[in-house]
C-alpha cells in the first residue's frame, strides 16, 4: 500500500500463525524479530527459511529475523503476542519484565488459565498501560503463507491503533477490517473452535451437508447466546471472528480443532489424538472452561456439553447425537 509507515515488529511465538503474521509483515515492508523458546527449531528457521512440522511445503521470506533471547524485542513500534493460551500468563510476565511494550496486538485465540478470563483481561491485569487490539478471523496460517486472499478484523477501543495494525497487516492477500468489539472478537476466536471439534465429530461419523449445516447454524447461534450474555456484541459473531472463522475452522483439512473432532467420531481417545499432534487444539480445553460457565450463568450451551462429553468418555457421538436430536422442542430463536 503506497504511503504506508513501514514498522519494527516483534512477534512473541513461532508457531504456524506467529510465522504466518512475520511473513505476511515482511512482505509488506515492516522489519520483523520472531522470538521462540525453543532453540532448535529458532536454528533451523535461520538456515532454511522453512517449518515443515507447522507449515509442511511452503519457505518463509528470508528477511524475517529470529531471536531466542526475548530482550531482544525492546524498543519495537508494536509487539504480536502469538502463543498458545496456556503459556499467556507466563509471556505476558516476561513481557513486562523483559521487553516493556507499550502497544500489542494479540492473535491468541482462547482464554487464558483454568476460567473465562480472555488476553485482553489477562494483559490488563499485569500490563494495565498497554495499548491493545485483537486480531481474529478466517485465517489457516498455511493459505496465509501461500497468499491465498484472507480477510479478517482488529478490534481495539484505541481506533487510532486499530487503524494502524489495520494498515500494517493489510495487503494485496491479506485484508484486514476493524471494530471496537473487543471482548466479542476474542469470544468469537476461542468459541468457534469448539464448534468445529463438533463438525469434526459429524465428518468422523460420515455424516453430509445436511447435518454440518444445521449443526453450525445452531453452533453459531450457541456462540451468540453465550457471548451477548457476557457483555459482547451480536453483530461480531455474525462477522469474520464469528461466523467467518467457525465456517474456516469446521471445513479446513488443515484445522487441527476439526482434526481432533474427526477423530473422535471415528471412535479414537482423546488421550490418543493429542499425543499425535505437534500443535495445540485449543477447543478442547475451551469446551470445559465454556461449559462451566455457561453452567454458572444458567446459559443453554448443548452443543459445547456434548462435545465435552465426548472428550471424557461418558458417551459416544452416535449417544451425542441422539441427546442433541432428542432434546425438548423449542422455538428456533430463544434466549
Amino acid at each position: 500500500m503506497a504511503g504506508l509507515p513501514k514498522r519494527s515488529v516483534g512477534i512473541v511465538g513461532g508457531g504456524a500463525w506467529g510465522l504466518a503474521l512475520a511473513h505476511l509483515l515482511v512482505r509488506n515492508g515492516h522489519r520483523v524479530l520472531v522470538w521462540d523458546r525453543n532453540g532448535e527449531r529458532v536454528r533451523r528457521l535461520r538456515e532454511t527459511n522453512r517449518d515443515e512440522d507447522r507449515l509442511p511445503g511452503v519457505s518463509l521470506d528470508g528477511r524475517i529475523e529470529y531471536t531466542t533471547t526475548l530482550s531482544d524485542l525492546r524498543g519495537r513500534d508494536f509487539h504480536v503476542l502469538v502463543v498458545k493460551s496456556a503459556a499467556v500468563s507466563e509471556v505476558l510476565r516476561r513481557l513486562k519484565e523483559e521487553v516493556k511494550p507499550a502497544r500489542m496486538v494479540s492473535a491468541v485465540k482462547g482464554f487464558v488459565g483454568e476460567g473465562l478470563k480472555t488476553v485482553s483481561q489477562a494483559t490488563a491485569e499485569v500490563m494495565p498501560e498497554v495499548k491493545y487490539a485483537v486480531l481474529s478471523g478466517p485465517s489457516i496460517a498455511l493459505e496465509v503463507v501461500k497468499g491465498v486472499p484472507t480477510s479478517v478484523v482488529v478490534a481495539s477501543e484505541d481506533d487510532p491503533f486499530a487503524a494502524e495494525v489495520q494498515l500494517a497487516f493489510s495487503g494485496r492477500t491479506f485484508r484486514v477490517y476493524r471494530q471496537d468489539d473487543v471482548l466479542g472478537v476474542e469470544l468469537g476466536g476461542a468459541l468457534k473452535n469448539v464448534m468445529a471439534i463438533a463438525a469434526g465429530i459429524s465428518d468422523g461419523l460420515g455424516f453430509g451437508t445436511n447435518s454440518k449445516g444445521a449443526l453450525l447454524t445452531r453452533g453459531l447461534y450457541e456462540m451468540v447466546r453465550f457471548g451477548v450474555s457476557l457483555g459482547a456484541k451480536r453483530d461480531t459473531f455474525f462477522g469474520l471472528a464469528g461466523l467467518g472463522d467457525m465456517i474456516t475452522t469446521s471445513f479446513s483439512p488443515n484445522s487441527r480443532n476439526r482434526y481432533v473432532g474427526e477423530q473422535l467420531g471415528r471412535g479414537r481417545s482423546i488421550e490418543e489424538i493429542l499425543k499425535g499432534m505437534s500443535m495445540v487444539a485449543e477447543g478442547v480445553r475451551t469446551a470445559f472452561i465454556v461449559r462451566e460457565e455457561a453452567k454458572a450463568r444458567g446459559i443453554d450451551v448443548p452443543i459445547t456439553e456434548v462435545v465435552c462429553e465426548i472428550i471424557e468418555g461418558k458417551v459416544s457421538p452416535l449417544e451425542a447425537l441422539s441427546k442433541l436430536m432428542e432434546r425438548p422442542l423449542k422455538r428456533e430463536f430463544y434466549t
